[in-house]
């Protein structure tokens, strides 16, 4: 069994997948940091997850770090490898939004802010097949805005 987990939507979404198959979507109602960790625990004592994807951004840094720190745990204490896919793959290469009227832009390879100043819906889809999802060259979490 694998888990997608997107902790850049809202709800926050977990997909369950048997033999790469969407079977079970959890929708999760507020922040990442007070539901995830239940969420998961709860997943774990039902199921035997053989392996762990998720949103790496970009988005909600506070969402994929949390979720990232989460993960690496998980795969330090109980063996459960995790790997991260683009936000964008879930999304449909939509903009995401980054901070007021910013948005993350995909072009190409490379990810941009620009100004949109109407509001773009914010939809994200798990898919019902994993074989369709393109995994990231690294898992670590995709930080595009400066710090500054």
């Amino acid at each position: 069994m694998t888990l997608l987990i997107n902790p850049i939507a809202v709800p926050l979404q977990i997909g369950r997948y048997d033999a790469d198959r969407l079977v079970e979507t959890v929708m999760l109602e507020g922040r990442a940091s007070d539901t995830l960790l239940g969420a998961l625990e709860a997943i774990l004592d039902r199921h035997s997850v053989e392996r762990i994807i998720y949103a790496n951004g970009p988005g909600s840094y506070l969402s994929v770090k949390l979720t990232y720190i989460a993960l690496a745990t998980l795969e330090i204490v109980l063996g459960i490898p995790f790997a991260a896919c683009s936000a964008f793959a879930l999304n449909g290469n939509r903009p995401i939004r980054a901070m007021g009227s910013l948005y993350f832009i995909k072009e190409k390879e490379t990810i941009i802010t620009q100004k949109i100043d109407e509001n773009v819906p914010q939809d994200f889809e798990l898919p019902g097949i994993l074989d369709a999802l393109t995994l990231a060259p690294e898992r670590i979490p995709l930080y595009i805005l400066p710090a500054a």
